[in-house]
């Protein structure tokens, strides 16, 4: 259905829901699925140690997936990136960019406008970074209450 589809994943259950729409959209074996990681470095104040928010065997797990997606036939790929804090949104449209890719697929958690002010959203960033189309996909309990 497309030629590069890329499938943004933090290695959340969220993340997780968002895949097989990518699959369906990378056709089962015709197109490329790049699967997305952007690890973030939290830098604190005063020069304090760099903090990843990521747990320490997510890569390892992502690669699993990949892994298992080419064994079904899939022309998958993993891009992991690291970025400083408040750039996932701009590094994931980087590797979009560079890729060419048709289409950016994420899940997404659900959070009202006031949360997304609050707390920032991912996929409210590559809406407005414009770099190729965003499918966001709801939670199943979003979706179910559509």
């Amino acid at each position: 259905m497309f030629d590069t589809v890329i499938w943004a994943t933090d290695g959340s259950e969220t993340a997780a829901q968002a895949l097989p729409h990518a699959v369906d959209l990378a056709g089962e074996g015709n197109g490329t699925l790049i699967v997305a990681h952007v690890r973030e470095l939290i830098v604190g104040k005063g020069g304090g140690y760099p903090v990843y928010a990521d747990e320490p065997d997510l890569r390892e797990r992502l690669q699993e997936q990949v892994d298992e997606l080419r064994s079904r036939g899939i022309d998958a790929k993993f891009e992991h990136r690291t970025c400083l804090s408040g750039r996932v949104g701009s590094t994931i449209a980087e590797i979009a960019k560079e890729a060419n890719a048709d289409v950016i697929v994420v899940g997404t958690h659900g959070h009202t406008r006031l949360g997304q002010l609050l707390i920032g959203s991912v996929t409210q960033q590559l809406l407005h970074l414009g770099t190729c189309p965003v499918l966001a996909i709801p939670t199943t309990g979003v979706a179910a209450a559509l």
